[in-house]
């Protein structure tokens, strides 16, 4: 009997955790951090300003394009990280608003896509459909990125300020609270 409740158990949550991860929806929960562990940094490579590196953004991925990119390339700036998904309507739907605030914003904040489970030719689509293409897309092909930024599901948005401070909050974000925090973002 014990052995039965246990599986149950296990087998409902499992269940939460997996419609969790798939819901594609959240309650703009946020999470706090300097790196991933506290305010374990790094400095910048050479050629670069004496930034620190936080944790979650010393990560190299390729953009839907296939270029290279590099995590480290925001340290020193306020950033957005946009994590998504291109089968998720929860990012479709929010993707217009992303777009907008990335261009009211792009003089102050640098704006970056974060696209995983899927195919980078159903990205591509996602993002010319979206009106996303004005910002780099750093392809999750193996959910590294997501979970060192602690992305349990998406649509989710991390604010990284100029200091290596990071916030994590879950979507959908509406323009109004995207500004809210940008200007948070820009004043610290």
């Amino acid at each position: 009997m014990r052995l039965l409740r246990f599986r149950t158990t296990a087998a409902a949550l499992t269940a939460v955790v997996l419609a969790a991860l798939t819901a594609g929806c959240g309650t703009a929960e946020t999470t706090e951090s300097t790196g991933s562990t506290g305010s374990k940094t790094s400095e910048a490579g050479a050629g670069s300003t004496a930034a620190k590196v936080p944790t979650q953004l010393r990560f190299s991925a390729k953009t839907v394009d296939g270029k290279a990119f590099e995590g480290s390339s925001l340290a020193g700036k306020d950033a957005v990280l946009w994590f998504w998904a291109p089968w998720c309507t929860v990012c479709r739907g929010e993707a217009p608003t992303v777009a907008k605030v990335a261009e009211k914003w792009s003089d102050k904040v640098t704006f970056v896509g974060v696209p995983g489970r899927g195919e980078t030719a159903d990205m591509k689509q996602f993002i010319s459909d979206t009106g996303l293409d004005g910002m780099p897309h750093a392809v999750d092909a193996d959910g590294s990125l997501w979970a060192g930024f602690g992305v349990p599901a998406q649509p989710a948005v991390a604010f990284v300020n100029d200091d290596g401070k990071v916030k994590v909050g879950l979507g959908p974000v509406t323009s109004a609270q995207f500004d809210a925090e940008l200007e948070r973002l820009t004043q610290q």
